[in-house]
């Protein structure tokens, strides 16, 4: 709601609001006036000392509504000016409310951080994609054609299960492609940009983009926290925190994270089965795809995701069952799952062992959240296509709009960055990751062991991260 007349009170603004308004004719609240305006029939932001009334703007924020609700009742610049492009802050002028931040303050780590991605749009690197993702494109297609080929031409068992590989590492990189559409416009126009998510995810990979965008938008803007960050809550089968043996409250999901003795039994052996769920990792995105599609939350075309996600239980099915028997068809779909996963442990490792927090993010600390929330994986530029720029975790979170072609010449600059402001850039070694991890899954399964009570209640259905 804007307030062109300063002596006109909004109903939601109080007395103290007004009257703290300055001499240069602007009208001021502060930053613990701002915080009450932290609901969602009440939520306000601000925007580089500008207070913007976002209520009615969350039910229709492309970005979803939960982005703006975790950073409710305070300033969201860094964040703002990470997830959007030059052309959105027109926008923002009709939402502004006629108040200002009194007391709006910017610390060092934040005009750097602001500088380096102004400089970035300036030289244009938000707009120039290279050629990526036609190399990527031609590439999954020659990986699709080859696996439906061995399916259908062969009668090899193992020429069947070298399909099965080659489907697996087709699935990578088309959720790297599907990560670039989520991100940025990786195609021409929006309209084929949408075009891509849904082929590239929900027909090609069985994986609804929108599942995607409503979690990854939340995992960014609350990066490692446990009871926000859905990319860590994954009670009962791992736990990478002591802090989630209190049965923490999920934000995301609006549930408890119970941890009964079914949890614990399951944490107690994670760093033994770590790897085993990350094989069939597959089998829960599947199900949170359906689950999401089915619930009666406000899903971004609804309609499309479904058509998507049908077209891949049909074309997979088909395919499977052109091998000859049962055992081939279980083995290849194993077969697949198990080359995925290796994409599901680089994603893991990226932040199973960096530090965590419990409580909602902070805008004020935007920088210093995904520097101790992300740990790099270092490999050479020839390895690039198989991480799919996500190697550069931290490069990715500063800066989630920026084209992957772009992430390794900016890494020695984010390095330096942190190393001005004294602050974590972890980068290990894809063995050293997992050494890490771990030692992270066994110290937390230690801790579950040595527990001698928990609340006993059925936790099955949470192993699924259901939604309400």
């Amino acid at each position: 709601m804007v307030c062109e007349d300063p002596t006109i009170v909004s109903p939601s603004v109080s007395a103290i609001e007004v009257l703290n308004s300055m001499a240069d004719g602007k009208n001021y609240i502060t930053s613990e006036e701002l915080k009450k305006h932290n609901k969602p029939s009440d939520l306000w932001i601000s925007i580089l000392g500008k207070v913007y009334n976002v209520t009615e703007w969350a039910k229709v924020h492309p970005g979803g509504d939960i982005p703006l609700l975790n950073l409710a009742g305070q300033d969201a610049t860094d964040a703002f000016i990470a997830f959007h492009p030059g052309t959105a802050w027109k926008h923002l002028d009709k939402l502004f409310t006629g108040y200002h931040l009194k007391d709006y303050k910017v610390s060092e780590v934040s005009k750097d951080y602001r500088k380096l991605a102004s400089e970035f749009a300036k030289a244009g690197m938000f707009e120039k994609k290279g050629h990526g993702v036609i190399y990527s494109l031609c590439f999954v297609s020659l990986l699709l054609s080859a696996c439906v080929y061995g399916v259908l031409y062969s009668e090899s068992f193992w020429i069947h299960m070298l399909s099965g590989a080659v489907l697996g590492l087709a699935w990578m990189q088309i959720a790297y492609l599907g990560h670039d559409a989520g991100h940025y416009q990786m195609m021409a126009t929006r309209g084929w940009n949408k075009f891509a998510g849904i082929f590239i995810g929900n027909c090609i990979t069985g994986i609804s983009i929108a599942w995607w965008k409503w979690t990854h938008n939340a995992h960014h803007i609350a990066c490692n926290s446990l009871d926000y960050d859905p990319d860590l809550q994954h009670l009962p089968m791992l736990a990478v925190s002591s802090k989630l043996f209190n049965s923490l409250t999920s934000v995301f999901y609006g549930r408890q994270l119970t941890f009964d003795p079914l949890a614990r039994f399951f944490v107690s052996y994670q760093h033994y089965s770590y790897y085993p769920i990350m094989c069939v990792a597959r089998v829960n995105l599947y199900l949170q795809t359906i689950l999401l599609l089915i619930s009666k939350r406000r899903i971004p075309d609804r309609g499309l995701n479904i058509l998507g996600t049908l077209i891949f239980w049909t074309w997979f099915p088909l395919l499977v069952s052109q091998l000859p028997n049962w055992p081939e068809r279980v083995a290849f779909v194993l077969v697949s799952f198990c080359v995925t996963g290796i994409q599901h442990v680089q994603f893991t490792l990226n932040h199973f062992a960096a530090d965590v927090y419990v409580g909602p993010p902070k805008g004020n600390d935007w920088f210093e959240k995904q520097t101790s929330g992300t740990i790099d994986i270092s490999c050479t530029s020839w390895m690039d296509w198989f991480f799919g720029g996500l190697q550069f975790q931290l490069e990715h979170h500063l800066f989630p709009r920026l084209p992957r072609c772009h992430l390794r010449s900016i890494s020695p600059i984010v390095r330096e960055l942190c190393k001005k402001h004294n602050l974590p850039y972890t980068s290990l070694s894809f063995y050293d990751a997992n050494v890490t991890t771990l030692k992270t899954l066994r110290t937390a399964a230690l801790q579950a062991r040595d527990l001698k009570n928990a609340a006993p209640q059925n936790l099955v259905w949470e192993a699924f991260n259901t939604h309400g």
